[in-house]
């Protein structure tokens, strides 16, 4: 069963922000969920470009924004929320992107800008792998594949991926990593804390890159806020204020580093963060802590458990 978590807002506007779309550009968004990042990227347009002239307006209704999503449901929510967006003519198509044999795409299908957050552990059939070089039951790991396929030389993607990606030991996981290396200049990781996505018990990352070049260092940034995110207390535009800052000139600071590929192992293509100015004793948590959430877990879990039994 693929996990399906929506991206937070100031998340996805920091990226947008990053990519820092152009008027004219084909945006594309392969596992487009409820439209979200079309949409911002929809905003960010509208307010860099306040002086649009009429072909460009039409231009931007209807030759700029793509997506796909294999969801009913999801489908039809990213289609509204485009529409109620101002975009009164969604270019989103109700189909698995999978489905698609990468060696069938061609030069006219590739966009300039791809914006996603393809579904955390997601499993795909034998048949569906076969549409891919590097064959994985990982959904993430296909979708970055066809990402990668569909984009244009010289285009910019922002793409949000399990953070286990930069280090996983398989087969599939290596062979990705170092094609995405040789076939792109992966320029930026922005790693997000747990909490990011609300319900999700996984780590994020955010990929940048561009196509075209091969990467020769990575900016790393890793977001250390001094608080718990969750639902109550979500991730806002100010905890990323300093990422979008540091990130245009690429400086050094106590969250960010910069890694050569030179200095990155060619056996396993590790890009696991390791940020050299924070003492990994640190991330560790309290064992009273722990033994404390353990405890409210239970609690809650009983909590459940007892309702359950008095509505049989």
């Amino acid at each position: 069963m693929q996990e399906v978590y929506y991206t937070p807002r100031p998340l996805i506007q920091t990226i947008v922000k990053i990519i820092a779309p152009q008027l004219d550009q084909t945006i594309y968004d392969g596992a487009a969920g409820s439209a979200g990042f079309l949409c911002e990227a929809f905003e960010y347009l509208k307010a860099q470009n306040p002086k649009r002239s009429t072909a460009q307006d039409k231009t931007l209704q209807t030759k700029t924004f793509y997506g796909k999503e294999k969801k009913s449901l999801a489908y039809i929510i990213g289609t509204m929320n485009m529409i109620l967006h101002g975009v009164e003519a969604p270019n989103i198509i109700h189909t698995n992107t999978l489905g698609e044999n990468l060696n069938d795409i061609q030069e006219k299908d590739r966009y300039d800008i791809i914006l996603a957050n393809p579904p955390f552990g997601g499993k795909e059939r034998a048949e569906v792998q076969q549409n891919f070089p590097i064959k994985s039951s990982e959904t993430a790991y296909l979708f970055l594949q066809h990402f990668i396929k569909i984009l244009h030389a010289g285009g910019k993607a922002g793409i949000v991926i399990k953070n286990t990606f930069l280090s996983n030991t398989d087969n599939a996981s290596i062979s990705l990593r170092k094609h995405l290396l040789e076939t792109c200049n992966l320029h930026t990781i922005l790693d997000l804390p747990g909490g990011t996505f609300t319900g999700a018990g996984v780590k994020t990352v955010v990929l940048f890159f561009e196509k075209g070049s091969a990467t020769k260092k990575i900016w790393y940034y890793q977001l250390n806020l001094e608080r718990n995110l969750g639902k109550t207390n979500p991730l806002n535009e100010n905890d990323l204020a300093d990422f979008i800052q540091l990130q245009t000139d690429k400086k050094n600071s106590p969250n960010s580093w910069t890694v050569k590929l030179a200095d990155i192992n060619t056996t396993t293509y590790d890009l696991g963060v390791k940020n050299p100015n924070k003492k990994e004793e640190n991330t560790l948590r309290e064992p009273k802590e722990i033994l404390e959430e353990m405890k409210a877990l239970d609690k809650e879990t009983a909590d459940i458990l007892n309702a359950i039994k008095e509505m049989i």
